[in-house]
């Protein structure tokens, strides 16, 4: 059996995180089991976990024959009695209380995010937030963002903190498929579950309707956001006290000023028509320009944070890679890309249990200091050790005292 003497965590370690308490009192919280007689709350979870770590691509076929293999039920205490077809996995995932999951991730969230030192906790609140389009066989779906082809969407909304996922949201509704609304309906999802928090939300050019920045600076939440070139506005003060301006590496700062924006206001005409008459915002906001000297290719910032200095916000913005680094992991390494489910109630459960894995494997790679895909191929490895493990134990054998695996 394999033994990783240079990891300070094993996944046996990291599994602890959940303990089964937890997945009692939420199987009585939500009535996760009211109408279930053989896949219980528990057991699709521990199903769903370990074959998003298993395999490459998951399919309901893949659950059936992990469900009913011998190693699964020896691993997870299950009886070997205990049989399922795919179609009563289909069915449970559409039915299943998704939010029986949610609550497991956010417990999870919580638990490790105490793990944080207070250097990190500064560090981690820069919250990226952005959105990822997942399209496989979803001609097929039955509530999905409708495009011009014919298909249909299914939009994923993350919050990334810099080292877990701290939130995310399911968008079928076709108002979603702008992603004016879909971020913003993400950011406002995610300050409603905290009191008090000094986040910066980091965005890309999703975000450029004024109003939604209007509505962002009324409700005191921090943003940088990435605007598109040349928008309009009104210059009240620059920032820029200095010839020449700040300059760092190859970037200069050719703006820094407090700005008001323009918006259009919708206008119905006499015949029901709407057009956008152009309106200036009365609030105040910051407009940051950067200007790369050997490409001179320009960004431009919109933020309401006037504190921090324009490299800094510059610097902020640039941490927002994480979370594409982020999206390529859950992409190719946790099957975020392929849908097992069709049905929304499905889609949620799977995206949940994606972010539990992914929880989980981002700790497990942190602490070892490895690589994604070598994390993973290592969790992996060490499931198969513990099956192997228990299932020597079955067999009357006796494991080596070399082996970091109890049972």
């Amino acid at each position: 059996m394999s033994v990783f003497k240079d990891h300070k965590i094993s996944l046996k370690d990291v599994l602890e995180f959940i303990p089964e308490a937890l997945l009692s009192h939420l199987s009585a919280s939500t009535k996760v089991d009211y109408y279930s007689k053989v896949l219980h709350g528990r057991k699709i979870f521990y199903l769903l976990l370990y074959c998003i770590f298993d395999n490459e691509k998951l399919s309901q076929r893949t659950l059936e024959d992990t469900f009913n293999s011998s190693g699964f039920k020896a691993l997870f205490g299950l009886g070997e009695e205990e049989k399922i077809r795919r179609s009563s996995i289909s069915e449970r995932l559409s039915k299943i209380d998704s939010n029986y999951f949610l609550e497991i991730y956010e417990q999870m969230y919580e638990r490790f995010s105490e793990l944080y030192s207070k250097t990190e906790i500064e560090k981690y609140n820069l919250i990226r937030v952005d959105s990822t389009i997942v399209a496989d066989t979803c001609n097929k779906l039955k509530e999905g963002i409708d495009q011009k082809s014919g298909k249909k969407l299914v939009k994923f909304s993350f919050s990334f903190d810099g080292i877990l996922p701290s939130a995310v949201d399911v968008f079928t509704g076709q108002k979603y498929s702008t992603e004016d609304n879909a971020l913003a309906q993400a950011v406002l999802n995610q300050v409603k579950k905290e009191d008090h928090h000094d986040n910066i939300y980091i965005i890309d050019r999703g975000i450029q309707s004024t109003r939604t920045m209007k509505d962002f600076e009324e409700k005191l939440l921090k943003f940088i956001i990435r605007s598109k070139e040349n928008r309009k506005y009104e210059e009240i003060e620059s920032f820029i006290k200095t010839e020449p301006p700040i300059k760092w590496d190859d970037w200069g700062v050719i703006k820094d000023s407090k700005v008001k924006l323009y918006t259009g206001k919708p206008i119905q005409n006499k015949r029901g028509n709407i057009h956008h008459r152009e309106e200036k915002v009365e609030t105040y906001f910051r407009l940051i320009v950067i200007k790369n000297e050997k490409t001179a290719k320009e960004f431009w910032f919109i933020t309401n944070e006037f504190e921090l200095s324009a490299k800094e916000i510059s610097d902020y913005y640039r941490k927002r890679w994480d979370i594409e680094v982020f999206f390529r992991f859950m992409k190719q390494e946790l099957n975020l890309s392929h849908l097992v489910s069709l049905n929304k109630n499905g889609i949620e459960v799977m995206l949940y249990m994606t972010m539990i894995a992914s929880m989980l494997l981002l700790i497990y790679k942190k602490v070892n200091n490895l690589g994604y895909k070598t994390a993973k191929r290592r969790i992996a490895m060490e499931l198969r050790d513990m099956i192997t493990a228990i299932l020597i134990i079955f067999a009357g054998g006796i494991l080596q005292k070399s082996s970091k695996l109890k049972t």
